[in-house]
Order: structure tokens, then sequence, then C-alpha cells
């Protein structure tokens, strides 16, 4: 009887550990697609105010994400925040500029090799 209990008690537990597994998960997707949304946004953002393809935009966010040791969403949701009025922080300011020129700089010259 001690057995069939503790069996009992143990798929039990496994059954309530399903919807808290599932309900994590969910969480976890949710913030992967609006940080995914942010970080498409501020691409935009950089494509339309720098010219830069949507890859070397992309590009930019990552590069000023490493150089300033901040997340990638951050970035993105700070280059946004710029696009409607506010202000770049330092580094970043400092960091996006270096990277766009990085990344214009690059474009240019393969395009003369092109």
């Amino acid at each position: 009887m001690t057995t069939s209990r503790a069996q009992g008690s143990l798929h039990q537990a496994r059954e309530d550990a399903v919807p808290t597994r599932l309900e994590r998960e969910n969480a976890q997707l949710r913030q992967a697609v609006e940080s995914h949304a942010t970080v498409d946004q501020a691409i935009g953002v950089l494509v339309a105010v720098h010219r830069l393809t949507p890859t070397a935009g992309f590009d930019v966010l990552r590069e000023v994400s490493q150089h300033a040791n901040i997340k990638l969403h951050t970035v993105a949701e700070t280059v946004i925040d710029w696009a409607l009025g506010g202000s770049l922080p330092q580094p970043m300011g400092e960091e996006l500029d270096a990277a766009v020129r990085r990344r214009l700089r690059a474009e240019g010259e393969s395009d003369r090799r092109g």
C-alpha cells in the first residue's frame, strides 16, 4: 500500500509540474517575441535614419551591445526612445555613432569592389 500511495503522489507531482513548466515556457516565449519585435523596430530606425541595410542595422545594434556591455534589447529600446525624441546616454551614443560609421564605411567599400 505504501508503494502505491508513493507512486500516486509522484504521479500527482509530475502532473502538477506540467502546467508550471508550460506557463514558464510560455512566458519565456512571450518575452522573446517582444524582444525580437523591439530589435526589429530599432533596426528600422537605423535603416531610416542612416540608410543602412537591415543586416547592417542589426550589426550596429549588436556591436553597440557588445562594446558598451549592454543587453541587445536594452540598446534597441534606447534607439527607439531616441527616435521618439529621447536622448542617447553615453557611452551608447558614442558607440552607436562609431558603429554606424564602421558599417557605412564597410558598405561603401563593398560597393566599390562590386
